[in-house]
């Protein structure tokens, strides 16, 4: 090799460099075709029973058909979904884990905590955007029984500033945020009494501890198809199908412009291959446009079906959303150390 002129040396050293480029982009080319070949992971950060959760299992159940590998569902619970969220980012980007985040875990959390493990755009794909979920204000009529509009809570809120109470299924959380916007708008004073998830809040409403609760959509309408709880409104601009004689907060509080929702969104690891990204999204996005699937979004989870499901349409709500949770996050004074 000592004898090997300059350009002869260069000329072998960029043939190896390409030979290797080569071999290094044919793998992922032969893995993609290949995909998928196992079992597929989809994690959500939050408990069984949750919306994330019925929303996956639903999902990776018309995965495991349309794919012909078994799809399923594993929960990380803990930190606001930030757990599932740092596992997915640390997998390996081979088409076998997947995350099913939401607003919170991806835009909310980067304004919310004062560190992440792991960056909310930089450490994933989106894969695709699954649809916006909202809140519904909720009230208990065996605890305040005259309470049967939101023009009722309203009055009574102002007519004694500070004795109401809500509940949240966490401090900073979704519903929080959207209780936080409400008392901002309404200017009413009411305080806020945080609770670790979904089922220990939805149990203090029951038990009359506090006086009203926004929680998502699918739990509430269970309840209040049940008879549970009432809905004076939900945060929505529009209506929701599951809840037609509900009307939204903007029209039923008499805050016009008032709108609160987040939504459910498909990620990957980073550096995912792109061949296979596109697989999951495609076969992802034509589950979710079936007219059986928005039925059941509509009609059970009160969950409205994207617009635009593509990746790049969830890369431009998801960019926008970090700016303006944050905003939210701001004026609300949450944080979580």
């Amino acid at each position: 090799m000592r004898h090997l002129s300059g350009k002869l040396v260069a000329g072998l050293v960029a043939l190896c460099a390409a030979t290797g480029a080569l071999g290094q982009s044919a793998m992922p080319a032969q893995s993609a075709q290949a995909w998928p070949s196992r079992a597929i992971t989809i994690i959500g950060g939050f408990p069984n029973g949750a919306g994330t959760d019925l929303y996956a299992r639903k999902l990776g159940e018309a995965l495991t058909a349309a794919l012909n590998v078994p799809v399923v569902v594993d929960s990380k619970t803990g930190a606001g979904g930030n757990l599932a969220s740092d596992a997915v980012a640390r997998a390996q980007p081979d088409g076998y884990t997947f995350l099913l985040g939401t607003a919170g875990t991806h835009a909310i959390n980067a304004a919310l905590y004062q560190s992440l493990p792991f960056d909310v755009e930089r450490d994933f794909t989106r894969i695709a955007l699954l649809g916006d979920v909202p809140n519904v204000l909720l009230v208990n009529p065996r605890k305040n029984p005259g309470l049967r509009t939101c023009a009722d809570l309203l009055a009574a809120a102002r007519t004694r500033p500070g004795a109401l109470n809500y509940a949240s299924t966490g401090n900073g959380a979704s519903g929080h945020l959207a209780g936080a916007q409400f008392v901002n708008a309404a200017k009413i004073d009411a305080v806020h009494v945080p609770y670790r998830g979904q089922g220990p809040a939805m149990t203090a409403l029951l038990a009359g501890d506090v006086d009203f609760f926004f929680n998502q959509s699918a739990p509430s309408i269970a309840a209040v198809n049940g008879g549970q709880v009432i809905a004076l409104a939900v945060t929505t601009s529009t209506r929701l199908k599951a809840l037609p004689d509900v009307p939204t907060v903007a029209e039923g509080c008499g805050l016009p412009g008032f709108e609160s929702s987040t939504w459910y969104g498909l990620f990957g690891p980073a550096h995912l291959p792109p061949a296979i990204a596109a697989k999951m999204s495609d076969a992802v996005i034509r589950i979710i446009s079936t007219p059986v699937f928005k039925a059941w979004l509509t009609d059970t989870q009160g969950i409205t079906p994207a617009v635009d499901s593509s990746p790049g349409a969830f890369e431009r709500v998801h960019r926008a959303d970090i700016v303006r949770w944050a905003e939210v996050v701001k004026m609300s004074g949450a944080k979580v150390d």
